[in-house]
């Protein structure tokens, strides 16, 4: 395989295993998503809002369009059903780009400044997908913690579970 065919293959398994995880969270009460859990973006629903924020930030940066957020911890959707229907349309977009670079476009550098850190940086756009994919992987991570502790049962997400993988 590829690193171009894996990078398909991670944002195919993002975008799977965040309707799975959102098919969860749609079984809790508005309250129960919203509390504080003690975790880095406070509940549930803080953290998927940071996840789509995320998301939005890395891929204007791939696309070469100006960030659209100064602070990382932006509650962009206050409404379950809206932020759902987002990150649905921004996981789309994200495996669509992927899908339409080339091979050569993944060693093509990109200059940007970080939100979390002020630095500028120059990275390729195959680490700067990393960088996306392995970012949603650990925050997801929170959110299946916290499903767990709400008694929730997210199901088999394991990569190899996912219907696409052979």
């Amino acid at each position: 395989m590829t690193l171009f065919e894996n990078l398909q293959l991670l944002a195919r398994y993002s975008q799977w295993v965040n309707q799975c995880l959102y098919d969860t969270c749609a079984t809790l009460t508005d309250d129960d998503r919203k509390r504080d859990r003690g975790v880095f973006f406070h509940s549930i629903h803080g953290t998927w809002n940071h996840l789509l924020l995320g998301d939005r930030v890395w891929l204007a940066r791939l696309q070469g369009q100006p960030v659209p957020y100064q602070s990382l911890d932006l509650e962009l959707y206050a409404d379950f059903a809206e932020l759902r229907a987002a990150q649905t349309d921004c996981d789309q977009a994200l495996l669509d780009w992927i899908k339409g670079l080339q091979t050569d476009d993944l060693q093509r550098r990109i200059a940007f400044r970080s939100l979390s850190t002020g630095q500028d940086k120059e990275l390729n756009v195959a680490i700067m997908l990393n960088t996306l994919l392995n970012h949603k992987t650990h925050h997801r991570g929170q959110i299946t913690a916290l499903l767990s502790q709400c008694g929730c049962d997210y199901g088999a997400i394991d990569f190899i579970c996912a219907p696409f993988v052979d």
